[in-house]
């Protein structure tokens, strides 16, 4: 169900509010349209949202840090770093480096009058792309080191 806002008849998102701003003791009126003060507002409303919410961990790291907590004998770095990282919503990862062997086979078209010069090897190193399909690896180089065969079809 899709909600329904009714905006009144005197709205205008580009009509210019002045407003008074005190920065470092310093007050001054700057003038700006109405939908840069909407999206100011929108930014502090977030920033109200993540400082109570970081405040709200910290106060549950706090609670922990006690004898009935943490520094309870019982408590083993590993539990203790696993609360750690649920109330702070943090996975803590270690990156790998890794060097890969690809056989890839393909076809390249090629003007006739270039055949007789036409070295794939750079072809490829030119206009051979490798990529991840994810966020986590990460492609630092790659080289066409060797082409195993070249036919003329």
């Amino acid at each position: 169900m899709e909600e329904t806002i009714t905006v009144p008849e005197t709205y205008n998102a580009n009509n210019l509010v002045q407003y008074k701003d005190i920065t470092d003791g310093v007050i001054t009126f700057p003038t700006i349209k109405v939908n840069s003060l909407e999206a100011k507002l929108e930014r502090i409303k977030n920033l109200e949202h993540l400082l109570s919410s970081t405040q709200k961990k910290v106060g549950e790291i706090i609670d922990n840090l006690s004898l009935e907590g943490w520094y309870d004998s019982n408590f083993d770095k590993e539990d203790v770093l696993r609360d750690l990282c649920t109330l702070l919503d943090h996975i803590p990862q270690a990156e790998m480096s890794w060097t890969v062997n690809l056989t890839v086979e393909g076809t390249t078209l090629v003007n006739l009058d270039e055949v007789e010069d036409f070295d794939v090897r750079y072809h490829l190193n030119d206009n051979l792309s490798i990529d991840s399909n994810d966020w986590n690896s990460k492609i630092d180089s790659w080289d066409v080191c060797d082409v195993t065969s070249q036919e003329w079809e």
